[in-house]
């Protein structure tokens, strides 16, 4: 067995392995970038190392800095953990060369396989179903268009070196596949250093399917039966689950026979992740379900396998890496239960699901489920890297159980001043097609505007939180124009009111004072004739404002109302100023100063957590200031760009 092992990742993959390393009696050893010096990985594990700034390809993504670091602290071995080095053939080859073992499958198999136009043409020869599409190496936008349009739309566009739903574009007009093109690939090229893609026939009742499978180097490869990851947005995964509901015993027979298969035509060792696709019009059927890529190293979502089978797969991986036989025979392998897994990550979904970064003030997760994460209260969310900050994982008798267990979970959750997807997660938990089980990978699209409902603040909320504000100014406000986070909604106090810290609230002059609280068009007056918090609400004040947290109905709910900075993001939209949203990297500008622009066109293309986001013009007019490139580095707030208004 391997007795020291550097992990070259951070944040919950790298705690996640560092546990199972410290049962097995494995020393551990961190590595880490400015912005994670107190991340909680470099807490736990035995032995840190610094490895550069904070941006990924100046640490995380320098494959010689953490083969040093390995060397420097007598490691034995470095497991990749996920995304950054982990499928990354060149790597695995260096710490090879290097003496080192690699937790990971032999570099060939990673290239058989991290190739999707190389890897399907293996799978076809090995038998394995694959969806209809183009992989030439033709290149030209010309000839895929060609393809395009005689595949029949809608098409996917897919980066060849992909993954993790980046370099991804479904297009379903002809007119639209140039642009999606040139945006996929700048994607592709940013993310992977490689802009080749491929296409695919977009399956219109699509349900992804993957098959976990493990391989050692004594040729023996099983499978620990399917996962369901279905539930999406924007080709990202949001909810998993396993077993996959809806499906028969011979269909899972099938595909996972055809997984197993797969892996054995690259000589597979370690763990990895056959991904499927499969029309699911008429039900899962064999017949329906087709390859679409290989993952090769182990998956976000793991841990529901671990849960419906009882295995450790990073005990699995180690032992393996170690030179052992797999732990378990196929036949020796059951599925016991269902598990779920939802994936916490830090944005707004109020605000098109924006990342939110900052300090956590407050970081409380359920108890009484699995929880994997790497931060804790008082930590960073930094722009830098992925926005996933905990994995909430349920298991019960049946699907139902664990379902119902993983949505109590979401509600409990309690986290602030940064914004969660929680509800939105609770919400989708509790949608009637995924209660059903009837899903696919566009439920979340067709029904977005019901899952990103927030609640909304009641009458004596306002009024307290008026009251809060207004006490803490120590001076008589009037039209002050405050904006809430909860939905975007503004609301103005005229009220005269003095704070006393023996008696609370006192008005100079109830109950003629108001709060008017606007909601899009409408107009809600409501007296200010409280003398304190109600509940079910909890209030406190800080600097920049003050907040309340609702303590009934969905849990999750921070209603904030911060004081008046002036010149914020909804004046700033009115005037054409066009600010930064958060910190970030442009990786676009598509005008010119003096361009004449369209509501709606795009503007400049900002890329935040390993995301891209458009900015767009509010209404048709002309660039009147234009202050970034391409690849300027940008704070929130920035001016970014000045549009002026074309006279009527």
């Amino acid at each position: 067995m391997i007795k020291s092992l550097l992990i070259a990742n951070r944040g919950e993959i790298a705690c996640r392995i560092i546990r199972t390393a410290r049962e097995l009696g494995i020393r551990t050893v961190a590595v880490y970038s400015d912005a994670d010096a107190k991340a909680l990985h470099v807490r736990q594990a035995d032995e840190a190392v610094h490895i550069g700034p904070s941006p990924a390809r100046e640490s995380y993504l320098v494959g010689e800095k953490i083969i040093a670091a390995a060397k420097a602290t007598g490691a034995e071995a470095i497991h990749p953990g996920y995304g950054f080095l982990s499928e990354n053939a060149d790597f695995a080859e260096q710490v090879i060369a290097a003496g080192l073992v690699w937790v990971g499958p032999k570099p060939d198999s990673i290239r058989a396989m991290g190739l999707k136009d190389a890897a399907k043409a293996r799978m076809i020869a090995a038998g394995v179903p694959v969806t209809p599409g183009y992989l030439g190496e033709d290149q030209s936008p010309d000839r895929l268009k060609a393809e395009a349009d005689a595949i029949g739309y809608p098409v996917l566009i897919k980066a060849v070196a992909g993954g993790g739903g980046k370099g991804m574009r479904r297009v379903d007009a002809a007119g639209d596949f140039l642009d999606a093109l040139a945006s996929c690939q700048r994607e592709a090229a940013s993310s992977f250093g490689d802009d080749r893609v491929l296409l695919e026939k977009y399956i219109l009742s699509p349900r992804h399917i993957e098959v976990q499978v493990f391989g050692d180097s004594h040729g023996n490869v099983v499978h620990l039966f399917e996962r369901d990851c279905s539930l999406q947005r924007r080709h990202q995964k949001v909810i998993e689950e396993a077993p996959a509901p809806g499906m028969d015993e011979k269909t899972r027979e099938a595909i996972c026979a055809a997984a197993v298969r797969a892996a054995q035509a690259v000589d597979y060792v370690g763990a990895g992740t056959i991904e499927f696709i499969a029309d699911a019009s008429e039900g899962l059927r064999a017949d329906r379900i087709w390859f679409m890529e290989m993952n090769t190293r182990l998956q976000v979502e793991h841990p529901v396998t671990e849960e419906i089978t009882g295995q450790d797969l990073v005990e699995w991986q180690l032992r393996v890496a170690s030179g052992e036989e797999l732990p378990k025979r196929q036949r020796e392998l059951q599925i016991h239960g269902h598990a779920m897994e939802a994936r916490l990550y830090a944005e707004d979904p109020t605000k098109g699901f924006l990342p939110s970064i900052g300090r956590l003030d407050d970081f409380l997760l359920p108890h009484a489920i699995r929880i994997e994460t790497g931060v804790v209260q008082g930590g960073e969310v930094s722009s830098f890297y992925d926005p996933m900050i905990a994995k909430l994982v349920t298991h019960g008798l049946d699907r139902d159980e664990a379902r119902s267990r993983l949505a109590e979970a979401c509600k409990s959750v309690r986290v602030r001043p940064i914004k969660t997807n929680a509800e939105f997660m609770a919400h989708a938990l509790e949608d009637p097609d995924f209660v059903a089980g009837t899903i696919d990978t566009g439920l979340i699209e067709r029904k977005l505007d019901s899952l990103v409902e927030r609640e909304t603040p009641d009458a004596k909320l306002l009024s307290a939180g008026a009251l809060l504000l207004l006490a803490h100014s120590g001076k008589p406000i009037a039209e002050q124009p405050i904006l809430s986070s909860s939905g975007g909604r503004e609301w103005v106090a005229t009220a005269s009111t003095r704070w006393n810290p023996l008696f609370g609230f006192r008005l100079n002059a109830a109950p003629q004072h108001k709060v008017r609280f606007a909601v899009d068009d409408e107009v809600l007056e409501i007296d200010l004739d409280a003398t304190g918090p109600v509940e079910p609400y909890t209030y406190d004040h800080e600097d920049d404002g003050s907040w309340a947290q609702s303590e009934k109905g969905f849990a999750p709910h921070f209603f904030s109302f911060p004081a008046s900075k002036g010149g914020g993001a909804g004046a700033s939209a009115g005037n054409g100023a066009i600010l930064a949203p958060m910190p970030g990297r442009v990786t676009a500008v598509e005008v010119a100063a003096g361009d004449t622009v369209t509501k709606g066109q795009r503007l400049v293309t900002l890329e935040a957590m390993k995301m891209e986001h458009g900015l767009t013009a509010p209404f048709d007019g002309t660039i009147a200031e234009l202050n970034v490139a391409q690849g300027s580095q940008v704070s929130e707030g920035a001016l970014l760009v000045k549009v002026e208004k074309a006279e009527d």
